[in-house]
């Protein structure tokens, strides 16, 4: 699958670079993109979606986001994210997207979470 028809299904087509609950975590299970948890460390450290990377927005920096993948970013609740999408845009990587619930969206989904 190509990465411009991956991002299409991720965002239901459309241009808005949030994504929905269930497109997400389907390519979560699938391995179809890379999760970049953008709080910090210690936040990371206590709960993070299952094979999330940290890469705190206090230290962002867009060139650093893995290219073999689309690439989701999340937070808490998806305020931290969304500056760290815009971050992401403004350097061409139209490959990014983030999901606006953030981790609390996602425990409240039903969504497993990992500790470090």
């Amino acid at each position: 699958m190509s990465l411009s028809s991956l991002i299409s299904r991720l965002t239901g087509g459309s241009s808005v670079p949030a994504l929905e609950h269930d497109a997400f975590e389907k390519a979560c299970l699938a391995g179809e993109c890379h999760v970049i948890d953008v709080r910090e460390t210690h936040e990371y450290n206590i709960e993070h979606i299952p094979n999330a990377i940290n890469h705190p927005l206090s230290a962002f920096d867009p060139s650093r986001l893995p290219k073999d993948k689309p690439v989701v970013l999340v937070c808490q609740s998806g305020m931290r994210s969304g500056k760290a999408l815009a971050l992401a845009h403004a350097a061409g990587r139209g490959d990014v997207r983030h999901y606006q619930p953030g981790t609390s969206g996602w425990k409240a989904r039903g969504g497993a979470l990992a500790m470090r």
